[in-house]
């Protein structure tokens, strides 16, 4: 399977490092809240290491204060040629022209989400622990699926613990890249690369770093080499 099989602008599969095994990459995901420099923020951690997509994620916020951030934060992440995902609404995604969607297992059908966005855009799935999930989301069209929680967090409240070893049965059956989520940080995300995942989603390891969130994405560099 190639890019073209998987539906991909090849500028943008480039960018996002789908297509063969690429060197694990980093998935940043926002902070539950952001503040008016957020922007800002961002731009300086984008130049603190190579990041590959980041992801808003704003959970119990006005639709319109979405829209607003997304406004501001999508320039940021086009200079720094990084991915921007929105979380669970494929219909705000559409209204700003994000990059893609990322959909829990309640957010809708990538089916749908690919009608809606094109076939450009970039649709990940939540699979939890479940294998079955993982496939169902691959027929379906998706473009990466992300398996977690692996270590306990406080993102989120999470109910799957999933193996790691599901990361190595994932990359060694299907090119679909899959994306490792839960309490990763540059302590035990090694496990996770050497397991086989294309990705490391990382949220509080980087927000709440005590030297700064740069220092938290340069971290990450000598982990994500496999």
């Amino acid at each position: 399977m190639d890019d073209d099989d998987l539906g991909l602008d090849p500028e943008f599969a480039a960018r996002f490092g789908v297509g063969g095994r690429a060197p694990c990459q980093l998935y940043l995901i926002s902070p539950p809240a952001l503040n008016e420099d957020f922007a800002h923020t961002l731009a300086a951690v984008l130049e603190g290491g190579p990041v590959a997509a980041f992801q808003l994620r704003l959970k119990d916020t006005s639709d319109e204060e979405v829209l607003r951030a997304a406004e501001r934060l999508m320039p940021v992440c086009a200079a720094h040629e990084v991915a921007f995902i929105l979380n669970d609404r494929m219909d705000l995604a559409k209204a700003c022209g994000a990059d893609g969607v990322h959909l829990g297992q309640g957010d809708g059908d990538p089916r749908e989400a690919r009608a809606l966005l094109g076939p450009s855009a970039q649709i990940g799935v939540t699979c939890h622990d479940s294998r079955h999930l993982a496939m169902e989301a691959g027929e379906a069209g998706a473009d990466y699926v992300a398996f977690g929680a692996f270590f306990p967090t406080t993102t989120k409240e999470t109910l799957h613990r999933p193996d790691p070893a599901i990361l190595g049965w994932w990359s060694t059956v299907f090119e679909i890249p899959c994306v490792a989520i839960g309490g990763i940080s540059p302590a035990n995300g090694r496990a996770l690369v050497e397991a086989g995942a294309d990705f490391l989603a990382v949220c509080s390891a980087v927000w709440g770093n005590e030297q700064g969130p740069g220092a938290a994405v340069a971290a990450f560099e000598d982990v994500l080499r496999r």
